[in-house]
């Protein structure tokens, strides 16, 4: 078993979806993960998403969708929410090669900083194959390849290690260019986009540092 991470966005730039190009537009919500997504047997899409922000903002955008079904928020700081909507033409294909080329997604999917979606693959290399031939013939998405390898079933367990929060914090870092040579970003960019000072950025990102490392030397 492999898995490839690919980084996905529209051909030509905006949206996927009008309903997911609102909510992305919106200063008032921060749309963080996708923990599930199908399309459904009668050709409409349920999704289960992770979000922050006016939850007030998102039931307004929801409400006046005009492809929104249903939909359901629980929590409060990190709230959850599952809607079923009707998909575009390029997500319903997008769906439709996801489930016929037998890939198994990774959870959740991520939004970059650049508002891309990342997406951890698994399967076999002759399927990745298949996908990377039919993604080339779409013309409405672009990808790119991040990483690819074997896939260690603990392969998640540095995760499992820290908090979301310092998680959140430093998917952000690795995003703005924190960790790259030469820095592309400093604490003070990190915290404008996590919403949080930079002393409290640098100590999620140590404390980070300081359970990953002693995990990799034991």
């Amino acid at each position: 078993m492999r898995y490839l991470t690919m980084s996905i966005e529209p051909s030509g730039g905006g949206a996927f979806h009008p309903l997911g190009g609102k909510l992305t537009d919106d200063p008032a919500i921060e749309r963080r993960a996708i923990h599930y997504v199908e399309l459904l047997a009668d050709e409409t899409v349920l999704l289960f998403a992770e979000a922050s922000g006016s939850q007030e903002r998102y039931r307004r955008i929801m409400e006046e969708s005009p492809h929104v079904i249903s939909y359901l928020i629980a929590g409060t700081d990190r709230w959850m929410a599952v809607s079923q909507f009707e998909p575009t033409e390029p997500v319903r294909r997008a769906l439709e090669l996801q489930r016929d080329s037998f890939l198994v997604v990774d959870t959740p999917i991520r939004f970059t900083s650049e508002d891309r979606l990342k997406v951890t693959y698994l399967g076999t290399h002759e399927t990745f194959k298949s996908l990377y031939a039919r993604v080339e013939e779409a013309e409405y998405v672009s990808v790119e390849i991040l990483e690819t390898g074997e896939y260690e079933a603990d392969g998640s367990s540095f995760t499992r290690l820290i908090t979301s929060r310092q998680e959140e914090v430093l998917e952000t870092a690795v995003d703005l260019g924190y960790y790259s040579e030469p820095r592309r970003a400093s604490l003070e960019d990190v915290s404008e986009v996590v919403g949080i000072t930079p002393g409290t950025v640098g100590e999620h990102l140590r404390k980070v540092e300081e359970r990953v490392f002693g995990e990799m030397v034991r």
